[in-house]
């Protein structure tokens, strides 16, 4: 059965660039259908929660807007590039914190982002400012140079988002990033990855009333 869903957004203020606008969007997985007929609009600095039940396709949307996964239909354009043919244009320029951590288990949380930041083409002297400032923000300075095996999974999620957030991106691709956290981390966070602290977002979240309180657009997948 393909899978549709319902948009609600306030007006747009201007006619800027969207940060996101997706028509049509369809993505197929062989015979079956992930995502069928999405259609969304961001508006630069906003934040729009995905909403759904499990298997209802919202990290398959987060990858599609990321540029991990090619739509099968529809017209996606993130930051003013038209995706997949410019997908190479958005490096640098998207944060992406997915389901699982992206870091490595043998490397300490230090080396961990000095790797990031690496990848990211980050001047070294400037990358180990950033890298600290991160660290002392999320309250990991005293485990930076932990194995990421050793750590928590909380702790794993707090320098899983210092990683999405250590290059600065223009917009946010949040996979439940309260996972694993409990009210005193997500205090910590907040002024990473929370709303109205610069960036675009984009949340996928089974927490309907923190989602929809924090956003300006909200796309709920059925």
């Amino acid at each position: 059965m393909e899978r549709t869903a319902a948009v609600e957004s306030r007006p747009a203020s201007g006619a800027s660039e969207p940060a996101i606008e997706l028509r049509g969007l369809r993505r197929d997985f062989g015979e079956r259908t992930a995502l069928g007929r999405i259609s969304a609009r961001l508006e630069p600095g906003e934040s729009l929660a995905v909403l759904g039940p499990n298997g209802s396709g919202k990290s398959t949307l987060l990858r599609v807007v990321a540029g991990l996964l090619r739509p099968s239909a529809g017209d996606v354009t993130v930051l003013g590039c038209a995706l997949p043919r410019e997908t190479h244009r958005l490096r640098g320029r998207v944060g992406y914190l997915g389901h699982a951590p992206l870091l490595y288990r043998d490397l300490s949380a230090r080396e961990n982002l000095r790797l990031a930041a690496a990848l990211h083409g980050l001047d070294p002297v400037a990358a180990e400012s950033r890298i600290e400032h991160l660290l002392g923000t999320v309250q990991m300075s005293a485990r930076g140079d932990d194995r990421v095996a050793e750590l928590s999974a909380g702790m794993k999620q707090r320098i899983d988002i210092c990683r999405a957030v250590l290059h600065e991106p223009e917009l946010l691709l949040l996979d439940e990033p309260d996972a694993h956290l409990d009210t005193e981390a997500r205090l910590l966070v907040d002024p990473l990855i929370g709303p109205g602290h610069g960036p675009s977002r984009v949340v996928v979240s089974h927490d309907r009333a923190a989602a929809t309180a924090d956003a300006d657009v909200v796309l709920e997948l059925r």
